[in-house]
């Protein structure tokens, strides 16, 4: 087979001088020195293994951390080290039993290996008792799906993790990992997701070797395209070609592979059973295998029709990220990309633009709400969107939490779409997506990410939330192509309504994701899998849907059986995240016990279990002596003068208790800490300019409440505290308590100022009573009656001008005192002790 290999456009060309060695300093070279990745595609699943290599050149023991992405959709279902002639396999445990197996052995002083995931796409690996001049490998298998859009599949592989925006107030208590972020209560674990960033201008510390093997397994595979310099091997026979990176390229950027395909323009359904083999971990006992031989995965498949007829009218909330992490050549891809969206707007629809950094700007002449798409409306947008410039922080809770408000009050005879474009550097994404959950039903929401190191775990989270698709922009010049998608996208959709008719296979629907079925649109498949406690020869499936004109649709699956073993795991990664989407919502004890059964069931990596390989022999008595945490590659794209995603904190929000956290631990000397210094802009970290009239901040910004029916927050003497009060409070009750007057702060924040002023001077008298109970219960007496003897002023309405100031100080004072930043859940990425 023959196909041609074309580069991505918009892509450099890799430095001639950057060198394959490891980089030495008066400290010796950082212990990561090689990073492998090989893939073997089959059709529209690739097996991965990815392989660390870590050196020792010190000469007392050393434990290395490295935090490194992976695709969001992959699975990790096998870890193994190798060091000096020993093979130690990893078993994945509860992760907090996996951390105390892996201290033991570092404490005795044997070899050990841990990996932990953070993000969907951010994990970190710890490698112990690596003795002086030893190198040792630690090896990842993984199974990813390829997504399939517009006749293309996609392989991406993520090469760095960039820094991300940490909003919220700083921590008073032990960091949780290693990075160089404080943890914050809006990002409890931000430390763990930070790595330190290789100063520029030094040669290449890492070498880079990634390799894919493409089998089209019958697909009609025309064309090759890669985002990164590689040459291509026939692989002779029936078997496609192999994709070699050359040397030089460095870890900064995702590396992409398109596979172009040909299909009919009609619509197909396939089925997909796989049965469990002896090899399957089962959901069921062992015993009761031989009585439900049948039980396994499937895969449903729907290609829609590339076309189809008219739809509704459209009301269309744009949010434009122009923080100072999207600087450069993404700006004024954002902008490109935003004007394009505008321009598919008709008569018939509603529009509203938001750009927005720690501030949220709209278009003058287009008021508070939405506004008809007519050519005046339009032009008015166009040129707000050619005057932005990237700065700032990315305070992204508000502005879609705000776009989700207008929205929510669009009729049902509309399509409401809210496109997100940005490059999704926040920490925070389980409280957005926590606090936003409740306000998407009936909304589709599309992201665009335009980076070379998208937050893609993040983006494509919240695409599947809102039942929309997320979209990946990696150079300006490919913008054109994302677009002609992108406008698919926020067309009405071909067929909405979807349900399925099982026939003959008994489905659990408990294990179905994702768990909504959504909409489809043209050229973009719908992929359902799950688990089937049995299955008869002749079951298959029937697809129902309502077309756009409103006629029933429907399509009958063709039914095949499948060996390969990676559909299960795929499932379960997909099933996995659908959960922990879901903890971040609701966070029971229960679902965390769910997630960790299926995690072990499966052998399937996730955030509450950890992957850990200890070796039997001891290798360095008292353990490491030494630690590194290693630095990462600035992210390609990102210029050293451009200001990266780092949190506004002002003099009013900075904490005043304690000092900083211990430092991490030791990164080289040539790493920096991912940013300059704190930029100074001014204004609280949650304050919004708006040139009409404000909107409000929905309730469902403040802990996950529904949204509220009236437009404006119910008003201060209406407080939850005097509904949730005992008549006898206690200390059981002081954290909730003042919960809830944090929550109704937080519900006030974009209601008119005297409104607030008097909210503040209510609850000075309200703190009265919360003092007491601190101060009879040993709780947080002295803080509170701090913020009480600061709120005195608000007795005088000619004070209002300390309004923000005082409004920032009881938002970072009450936030301190519920300890947990408000969640009540266990704080699992912790280490314990």
């Amino acid at each position: 087979m023959t196909v041609r290999i074309e580069p991505l456009p918009g892509e450099t060309p890799p430095l001639p001088d950057a060198g394959l060695g490891a980089l030495t300093t008066d400290r010796g070279n950082l212990p990561l020195d090689t990073v492998d990745v090989h893939a073997d595609v089959t059709g529209l699943v690739a097996g991965v293994e990815v392989s660390q290599g870590f050196r020792n050149p010190y000469d007392v023991p050393l434990e290395a951390t490295y935090i490194f992405p992976l695709p969001d959709r992959a699975a990790v279902t096998r870890m193994r080290m190798e060091a000096a002639d020993r093979v130690i396999e990893g078993a994945l445990k509860e992760r907090g039993a996996a951390r105390a197996d892996y201290d033991a052995a570092i404490a005795s002083g044997r070899r050990a290996a841990i990996a932990e995931e953070d993000r969907p796409d951010v994990f970190t690996m710890r490698v112990g008792n690596i003795l002086p001049g030893e190198r040792v490998t630690v090896r990842l298998t993984l199974d990813q799906p390829l997504p399939y859009e517009d006749d293309a599949a996609t392989f991406r592989f993520p090469l760095v993790v960039a820094p991300r925006y940490i909003p919220g107030t700083p921590l008073n208590d032990a960091q949780a990992g290693d990075g160089v972020s404080l943890d914050t209560d809006a990002v409890p674990d931000a430390s763990r997701i930070s790595p330190p960033v290789l100063l520029p201008g030094f040669p290449d510390p890492v070498a880079l070797s990634l390799s894919v093997t493409i089998d089209p397994a019958g697909l009609p595979l025309d064309e090759i395209r890669s985002s990164l310099h590689v040459v291509a091997q026939d692989g002779g026979g029936d078997s496609g070609p192999t994709v070699r990176l050359q040397p030089g390229e460095r870890l900064d950027r995702d590396f992409i592979l398109r596979l172009g395909y040909t299909r009919e323009d009609t619509a197909v359904a396939s089925l997909t059973l796989t049965p469990d083999t002896p090899d399957t971990p089962d959901t069921i006992d062992v015993a009761d295998v031989a009585e439900e031989p049948e039980q396994g995965t499937f895969t449903l498949t729907v290609l829609p029709p590339a076309t189809g007829g008219a739809g509704r009218p459209r009301d269309v909330v744009l949010l434009l990220d122009r923080s100072g992490s999207m600087g450069g050549w993404k700006m004024v891809a954002a902008r490109r990309a935003a004007a394009r969206i505008v321009d598919t707007l008709t008569d018939r629809d509603r529009f509203a633009v938001m750009s927005f950094d720690h501030e949220i700007l709209r278009p003058r002449e287009l008021g508070a709400g939405l506004s008809p798409a007519t050519d005046r409306n339009r032009f008015r947008a166009v040129e707000h969107l050619a005057g932005l410039d990237a700065r700032g922080g990315t305070e992204l809770m508000t502005p879609l939490a705000q776009g989700l408000l207008l929205l929510g009050r669009s009729g049902d005879d509309r399509d409401r779409v809210l496109v997100l474009i940005t490059d999704g550097q926040v920490g925070n994404e389980d409280q957005i997506l926590a606090r936003t959950a409740s306000a998407l039903a009936g909304i589709r929401v599309h992201t665009v990410g335009i980076d070379r190191a998208v937050n893609t775990g993040f983006l494509g989270r919240l695409a599947m939330a809102g039942q929309g698709r997320f979209e990946l922009v990696e150079s300006e010049d490919r913008l054109d192509e994302a677009m002609e998608h992108i406008h698919h996208r926020v067309n009405a959709p071909l067929l909405t309504g979807l349900s399925l008719d099982w026939s003959g296979v008994d489905v659990d629907p408990e294990t179905i994701s994702p768990h909504r079925l959504g909409a489809l649109f043209p050229g973009v498949p719908l992929v359902v899998s799950g688990r089937y406690r049995r299955a008869a020869a002749d079951g298959s499936v029937t697809v129902r849907a309502t077309s756009a004109e409103g006629t029933p649709w429907r399509q009958d699956a063709t039914t095949s059986m499948s060996g390969s073993a990676s559909a299960t795991s795929i499932w379960a990664r997909a099933h996995l995240r659908d959960l922990e989407d879901r903890y971040a919502v609701i966070g029971t004890s229960d679902l965390e016990r769910r997630i960790v059964d299926t995690s072990l069931r499966f052998n399937v990596l996730c955030r509450f279990t950890a992957f850990v390989a200890v070796d039997s022999r001891v290798a360095a008595e008292g353990g490491p002596s030494h630690r590194v945490v290693q630095p990462v590659e600035q992210p390609s794209g990102w210029a050293t003068e451009q200001s990266p995603p780092m949190p506004v904190m002002p003099a009013p929000m900075m904490p005043a208790y304690g000092g900083p956290p211990p430092p991490p631990r030791m990164a080289s000397p040539m790493s920096a800490p991912s940013g300059p210094p704190m930029p100074a802009y001014g204004g609280p970290s949650r304050a919004a300019s708006y040139d009409a009239e404000d909107l409000d901040v929905p309730d469902f910004m403040s802990g996950g409440a529904p949204l509220p029916p009236s437009p404006r927050p119910a008003p201060a003497r209406r407080s939850r505290v005097g509904a949730a009060a005992r008549p006898t409070p206690t200390a059981d009750d002081l954290p909730a308590l003042i919960k809830a007057e944090l929550d109704g702060l937080l519900a006030l924040a974009g209601a008119p100022g005297p409104e607030r002023w008097r909210h503040l001077s209510d609850l000075r008298s309200r703190l009265t009573g919360l003092i007491e109970i601190a101060r009879a219960e040993s709780g947080p007496a002295d803080r509170l009656t701090a913020l009480a003897d600061s709120l005195k002023v608000t007795d005088d309405p000619a004070e209002q001008s300390r309004l923000e100031e005082l409004w920032t100080l009881t938002v970072q004072e009450l936030t301190a005192c519920t300890g947990d930043g408000g969640t009540g859940r266990r704080s699992f990425w912790k280490r314990p002790g």
